[in-house]
């Protein structure tokens, strides 16, 4: 008996040392893409700090620079200063990219939700508005919302929002059909909750996990979107510094890489962060890796 007891005892800190080693494993990437996220952000505080001069005039003298001590990222074609514009175009993408999710994930949950408690008929009538929106290609709509509008930040946002909260509402539909089979929600219609107070108090709480994890991942999705249409002209008026417009300006710069090689860098380290803490949401919120 003392002998399996000690055997116990040596097992339990090993069996704790591997599940250790193994949510480090699983966590470390979640933990740094929130390291890169917070790093940009602060970025976004203290940029107005990098631009010590005037980052939309043209200094044709110190066109098209090489990186260097005085100008980390080198310069672009009219000779502004690619660090600095980098670092302000993150005041821009990426608050797009959160308005965006944001608005999209709010109208989308709510109509997808309101949908699955209505009635049959309103309900097809309703997913089906939704599924005309989800027949277009998201990019290609986008494009063609935001020429109707005209140029801008905030003409792109709207043309955005208009193509993203679809995926929101199949989402939210789905998930309020499921939760309303369960008991709780029985327990709340006979105590008297009325349907709507059901649906805001009591169903769309259970659903946040799932709703969680795909506006993480989609923050991405969303600042290479507005990248496309900064890409396409359809972003920011120039000079304003944006990350796909800055990429746009160089895409035919072979030589002079730097160009649109930092933009391009920075989209992709955010991008890159955004999935892998979404992804590590998703291991944290499901139980089959618990």
């Amino acid at each position: 008996m003392s002998a399996l007891v000690s055997a116990v005892d040596v097992t339990r800190p090993r069996l704790g040392r591997q599940r250790y080693r193994f949510s480090l494993r699983r966590y470390i990437l979640p933990a740094l893409g929130i390291a890169i996220i917070t790093a940009w952000c602060v970025v976004m505080v203290v940029a107005p700090s990098f631009a010590t001069n005037p980052l939309t005039d043209v200094n044709v003298r110190e066109r098209l620079r090489p990186p260097s001590s005085q100008h980390l990222f080198g310069t672009d074609e009219l000779g502004r200063d690619v660090f600095g514009r980098v670092m302000m175009g993150a005041r821009v993408t990426l608050p797009v990219g959160f308005i965006v999710v944001v608005l999209g994930g709010v109208i989308g949950v709510i109509y997808g939700g309101v949908a699955a408690y209505a009635g049959h008929r309103i309900e097809e009538a309703m997913m089906r508005i939704a599924d005309l929106v989800l027949s277009f290609p998201a990019l290609i709509l986008a494009m063609a919302i935001a020429t109707a509008l005209g140029i801008g930040i905030t003409n792109a946002i709207i043309a955005m929002v208009i193509v993203w909260w679809p995926q929101y509402a199949r989402l939210s539909r789905s998930l309020v059909l499921t939760q309303r089979q369960q008991e709780y929600v029985h327990a709340a219609q006979a105590a008297g909750c009325r349907p709507m107070r059901t649906l805001f108090r009591h169903i769309f709480p259970n659903t946040l996990g799932s709703l969680v994890v795909l506006l993480t991942l989609d923050i991405g999705t969303a600042i290479i979107t507005f990248a496309g249409l900064s890409f396409l002209g359809l972003g920011v008026r120039p000079p304003a510094a944006e990350w796909g417009s800055m990429v746009a300006a160089g895409r035919l710069l072979i030589d002079q890489w730097w160009v649109s090689g930092f933009p391009g860098l920075a989209i992709f380290t955010v991008v890159v962060s955004f999935n892998f803490v979404g992804d590590g949401i998703r291991d944290w919120l499901d139980p089959r890796f618990q």
